[in-house]
């Protein structure tokens, strides 16, 4: 198919802006997700553990693999050593000095015992019933347990998830549904905010499903929101009809930042796009992480 004069530049913008995207994402997070993506998605299988949660936190607590607990001990989640730990230990400095570690013969070894500690701890057991696409709500659901003590832990791992689009490999436990299957016969109710028309998604439900109701195209739902085709959605997300704007209602001017917010959620309560709110409060994309407490400007 011949490109016409006037579609070539819009196509070599789309390609540069998706290399500029590729280029702010850290480059030994990419090559940690590529070694050990397949790990986590047979353990997510084996005990029910979103692949996008193991990976989060193998990054988050591993520095990517380049902490001295990774690299010496294998150790790719920071977990202690407790009165049930029987197996090789070494001594690090976290909360307190020279507090005991597991350590593992290869990263494996960590990543089936990370499955083990999350399973056979009564506190996590609520997580459980939890879906498997619920990557926020676990993540939520583990700082709430006490997993760590950073109290923007929920999220830094939700951001990591949304940021390097973990939550793809979430969506290859779930079983796809038809049309039939999906199609919902109540009409959603819709909302207002920012002066932009939303609905909230129900469970099992598609951009594809969304979009036939509102004679719409599942890709203008995926742009508006800020999201990625691979995305699953959630029950209660919030997915906006038209274009979100550059900044909120003038009532709304500034947020302070919650224990499960991320960026992304931020920007759909108040209707805002992400970009738009990075550049506002002149955040770097690549390394700004809301921290609990952090005041945002919305306007």
């Amino acid at each position: 198919m011949k490109v016409s004069r006037i579609i070539l530049p819009i196509v070599l913008l789309f390609v540069f802006a998706f290399s500029a995207q590729a280029q702010r994402r850290n480059k030994l997070y990419l090559e940690y997700i590529a070694q050990y993506n397949e790990i986590a998605v047979e353990q997510m299988k084996l005990h029910k553990i979103p692949a996008s949660i193991t990976l989060a936190q193998g990054l988050l607590e591993s520095g990517a693999g380049q902490s001295t607990l990774a690299r010496k001990s294998n150790n790719h989640f920071g977990i202690k050593c407790g009165g049930s730990w029987k197996g090789r230990s070494v001594r690090h400095d976290d909360d307190a000095r020279n507090e005991c570690f597991r350590a593992y013969r290869n990263a494996r070894d960590s990543y089936e015992d990370h499955s083990k500690f999350l399973t056979g701890g009564a506190r996590y057991a609520f997580l459980f019933r939890l879906d498997i696409t619920d990557y926020k709500g676990w993540a939520r659901g583990l700082k709430k347990a006490g997993y760590a003590t950073d109290p923007s832990y929920a999220n830094r791992l939700i951001q990591i998830i949304e940021d390097y689009e973990l939550y793809k490999y979430d969506s290859s436990s779930r079983k796809k549904k038809t049309g039939k299957g999906t199609a919902k016969l109540v009409p959603h109710q819709v909302f207002l905010a920012n002066g932009l028309l939303y609905v909230k998604a129900r469970r099992g439900e598609s951009f594809e499903d969304i979009a036939k109701e509102f004679d719409t195209r599942a890709k203008k739902l995926i742009k508006y929101n800020d999201l990625h085709k691979d995305y699953t959605l959630a029950e209660g997300d919030i997915i906006y009809l038209h274009e979100k704007k550059k900044k909120a209602d003038k009532k709304y001017t500034v947020h302070i930042v919650g224990d499960d917010d991320s960026m992304h959620s931020i920007s759909q309560r108040y209707g805002i796009r992400l970009k738009n709110l990075y550049k506002m409060n002149k955040k770097d994309p690549e390394k700004y992480i809301p921290e609990v407490g952090d005041r945002l400007r919305l306007r």
